[in-house]
C-alpha cells in the first residue's frame, strides 16, 4: 500500500475515533420563564388549526360541558385550612351513607386537588380537572391512639383537608398542640371511622399512621373515584336547588 495512503487512512482513524470519544460537558446555567396562556391568543385564531381542531373539539366539549352543580364563591386549596380542601373532605363524610357508613373524619390531601372551582356552575370537566388522578373512596377505622398520630402526621405537612368537627390546633413549626373531634377529646381506646381515599390509606403523602387501621372498606369500581363521587354529591345539590359552599371555619388553627 502507498504509503501516503498509509498516513491518510492513519489519521482518518485517528479522527474517528476521537469524534466517537466521550465528551465531558459542564452546564454552565439554566434559565426559564413562563408563556403566560390567555385570551391575547384568541384575537387572532390561526383559521386551519381551528378547522383541524373543530371535530375534536365538539367532542370533547360535550363530554366535559355538562353541568354537575353550581357553587357560590371561587374555591381553592390552601394550608392550612381551606373552602375547597374543606369541602372535599366533607364530600367523603357525605359518600358513607350510600354505603352504610356512618364516618367520624374524612380526610382529603391537598396533594390530590389539582384546580379550584369558580364561582357559578360546575362542569363535569372542572370536576376532572380538581380531582384527576383514580383514587377510589375508602373507609378505614382508627383506634384513638392511631387518630392523633394521624392529625400529628397532618400537622406536620402543615394541614391537609379534614372534615366538620375536626378541631386541631398546631403550632408553626407543624407540631400538634390540641386535637378535638366535634368538641370532645380523642379517646385513645375508641374506635373512629375515617372516610378518605385508597391513596392515603397506602401510607402515602406521609400520612402512615393510616397503615394502622383495620376494617378496610375498599371500594374498587371506576364509579367509586373520588371525581365521581365528588360529581354525585353536586347532583345531590342540584336536584335540590342548593348551591354549594364552603369555608374555613377553624378546623386547623396555626398558633
Amino acid at each position: 500500500m502507498n504509503k501516503y495512503l498509509v498516513n491518510i487512512v492513519a489519521i482518518a482513524s485517528v479522527m474517528f475515533a476521537t469524534s466517537c470519544s466521550t465528551k465531558h460537558f459542564v452546564l454552565k446555567s439554566v434559565e426559564g420563564s413562563r408563556i403566560l396562556i390567555d385570551s391575547r391568543y384568541d384575537a387572532k385564531p390561526d383559521a386551519e388549526a381551528v378547522a383541524f381542531l373543530a371535530p375534536y373539539q365538539h367532542q370533547v366539549d360535550s363530554i366535559m360541558g355538562p353541568v354537575v352543580g353550581e357553587v357560590d364563591h371561587n374555591m381553592a386549596a390552601y394550608r392550612p385550612e381551606s373552602d375547597l380542601s374543606n369541602l372535599l373532605a366533607d364530600i367523603m363524610v357525605w359518600a358513607g351513607k350510600s354505603f352504610n357508613e356512618h364516618p367520624d373524619v374524612g380526610v382529603y390531601n391537598m396533594g390530590g386537588i389539582r384546580a379550584g372551582l369558580s364561582k357559578g356552575e360546575v362542569t363535569y370537566g372542572d370536576v376532572l380537572d380538581l380531582a384527576p388522578f383514580e383514587n377510589k373512596l375508602c373507609f378505614i377505622t382508627l383506634k384513638g391512639d392511631v387518630l392523633k398520630e394521624l392529625f400529628s402526621q397532618i400537622a406536620s405537612l402543615g394541614g391537609e383537608g379534614v372534615s366538620h368537627g375536626v378541631e386541631l390546633v398546631i403550632d408553626k413549626s407543624g407540631k400538634l398542640l390540641s386535637a378535638k373531634l366535634n368538641g370532645n377529646e380523642i379517646d385513645d381506646n375508641k374506635e373512629y371511622r375515617v372516610a378518605t381515599i385508597d391513596y392515603l390509606v397506602q401510607g402515602n403523602d406521609g400520612l402512615k399512621a393510616f397503615l394502622k387501621g383495620t376494617n378496610l372498606l375498599d371500594l374498587p369500581d371506576k364509579k367509586h373515584d373520588s371525581r365521581f363521587v365528588i360529581m354525585d354529591y353536586f347532583r345531590e345539590k342540584a336536584a335540590q336547588g342548593i348551591v354549594v359552599n364552603a369555608k374555613v371555619e377553624g378546623r386547623i388553627k396555626v398558633n
